[in-house]
């Protein structure tokens, strides 16, 4: 295996059809913290050959808003866009080619499918064992549809599973916290 300068996830981009409601989504459902707006909705529209060319889009395309946030436990930022043009696709099914799903983890699995639904979200089906190399008394997962029709798994695994035996490294479990937290110092460690 080479060396390399990749560290991590950074962010989760996800097109969104109205940049407010899936903030409120977010914020509802797990707490969520708006950071910044990359693109502010009274500053844009963002289009053109320059945008269409650096974003792979179709001519016409115009970005009208772009926001970062942050889930309280870390890991990486959720960055919102909302675009309009001239051809747009339903979001991706966990069939369809590409990225199709984020996961997330929660301690509390069943609470975090209540708030996901009291903040719109429509659950797939019940909460599931984890399966096979995944599995433990207590590792179970759910499947939603956000608002915008993104697909959505939350998870948990307090209890060890059958892979991490035999593997030679651990995935990272998000860490537990209460609240986003951010260094004072300007120059903060990178």
């Amino acid at each position: 295996m080479t060396a390399t300068s990749v560290r991590g996830i950074d962010h989760i981009g996800v097109t969104v059809p109205d940049l407010e409601t899936a903030t409120l989504f977010l914020t509802r459902a797990f707490g969520a913290e708006v950071l910044y707006d990359t693109l502010r909705r009274q500053d844009g529209p963002n289009g053109g050959p320059d945008v269409e060319r650096r974003l792979g889009v179709p001519a016409g395309t115009q970005q009208l808003a772009v926001r970062m946030l942050a889930l309280p436990g870390g890991g990486p930022g959720i960055e919102l866009c909302e675009f309009e043009g001239p051809r747009r696709e339903p979001p991706a099914r966990p069939c369809d080619f590409g990225w199709q799903h984020v996961a997330l983890y929660a301690d509390d699995l069943d609470a975090a499918v209540r708030d996901c639904v009291a903040a719109g979200a429509t659950l797939l089906a019940g909460a599931q064992p984890l399966p096979g190399p995944e599995a433990g008394e207590h590792n179970r997962f759910a499947y939603l549809r956000t608002p915008w029709g993104s697909t959505l798994q939350l998870l948990t695994y307090p209890d060890p599973q059958p892979w991490e035996r035999t593997a030679s490294r651990r995935s990272a479990r998000p860490a537990r916290s209460t609240a986003a937290t951010w260094p004072t110092d300007p120059a903060r460690p990178s």
